[in-house]
């Protein structure tokens, strides 16, 4: 078959990030770049040997597929004139900035018969992919994603940030409606939340507890899970597994004994990339869809909502 046509909106730290992968990908021929910084469209052209563009919809008829990297406020309007021509779509998490455009992209690509593919990455992060081979049903989920501060995705809360990445694999897992959410945040150096917590209580009757900052000197990721099979730590940034449960030892005595858990050597961009790429060739549901990203982003604006109304108590 001829190479899919690719193209990248947003040439910042991530959308290059994207230009490599696509770059290794046989299958796959970068054609243009878009950027409203033209030195950046620019230098990104030269680099990957593609063309140039200033505005995203003169990119829209020379591309089977494009990856969207722009601004959290700007994904709806890049995505929605991709998706109305039927270019299949990689965007960025979060997927919008509300449901109501949510909604209407997705409402496009199905429409369209578009492939839709929200940018989780950690879902691809090999640690999580060979957790999900062996978690039960979780009952208690702890979480943090302590970042230092950059001002780099401060147009946005923390929340939909930083935790979405974490909201997204606890709703993945618990696979159940949040009951209850309970949250606070402050803003420290941005004019947006930059500290979170919140605790959300679904009608499995797990519970998880989540903690986002970009305030901290020192990064952290990881995300813990308890539940009647055993206990489970994945560490995010190393791509490592920790599973422990219950066994009966040599000498018939209950033992906590270390799972033998094969965690791949894999690159979690990487892996989104071809997930994708695999979605436009076979026309099957992406890794995680548009209204995979529209839950995350729904129970985000809960956690966003719930703080708001914490301030205005106090």
């Amino acid at each position: 078959m001829d190479k899919i046509r690719i193209g990248v909106v947003g040439i910042g730290h991530l959308g290059t990030y994207h230009l490599k992968k696509y770059q290794t990908l046989e299958n796959c021929e970068i054609v243009g770049v878009a950027d409203i910084v033209e030195e950046r469209s620019l230098k990104a052209a030269e680099k990957f040997r593609c063309e140039a563009f200033f505005d995203h919809r003169n990119l829209i008829e020379k591309v089977d597929a494009v990856s969207i990297a722009v601004p959290t406020e700007g994904h709806h309007a890049v995505a929605k004139d991709f998706l109305s021509a039927g270019v299949d779509t990689l965007l960025e998490k979060p997927i919008t900035l509300t449901l109501e455009e949510a909604d209407e992209i997705i409402s496009i690509a199905e429409g369209k018969k578009a492939i839709l593919q929200i940018g989780f990455v950690e879902r691809f992060n090999p640690a999580i992919v060979a957790l999900e081979k062996i978690i039960e049903r979780p009952l208690f989920i702890e979480s943090h994603r302590l970042h230092p501060f950059f001002h780099r995705g401060t147009d946005v809360d923390v929340i939909l940030d930083l935790m979405i990445h974490d909201l997204d694999i606890i709703s993945h897992i618990v696979n159940s409606q949040p009951a209850n959410v309970e949250a606070v945040g402050i803003s420290v150096l941005s004019e947006k939340i930059d500290i979170s917590n919140a605790r959300i209580a679904f009608e499995s009757g797990c519970v998880a507890n989540i903690t986002a900052s970009r305030i901290t000197n020192k990064k952290m990721q990881k995300i813990r899970f308890f539940s009647y099979d055993g206990y489970h730590s994945v560490d995010y940034g190393r791509r490592e597994l920790v599973s422990l449960s219950r066994k009966q030892g040599d000498n018939g005595q209950t033992e906590i004994m270390s799972n033998n858990v094969e965690v791949e050597d894999r690159d979690p961009l990487e892996e989104e990339i071809k997930a994708f790429i695999n979605s436009v060739i076979s026309r099957d549901t992406p890794a995680v869809s548009g209204r995979e990203g529209r839950k995350s982003l729904d129970l985000a604006i809960r956690i966003i909502d719930k703080m708001k109304v914490a301030r205005e108590v106090h």
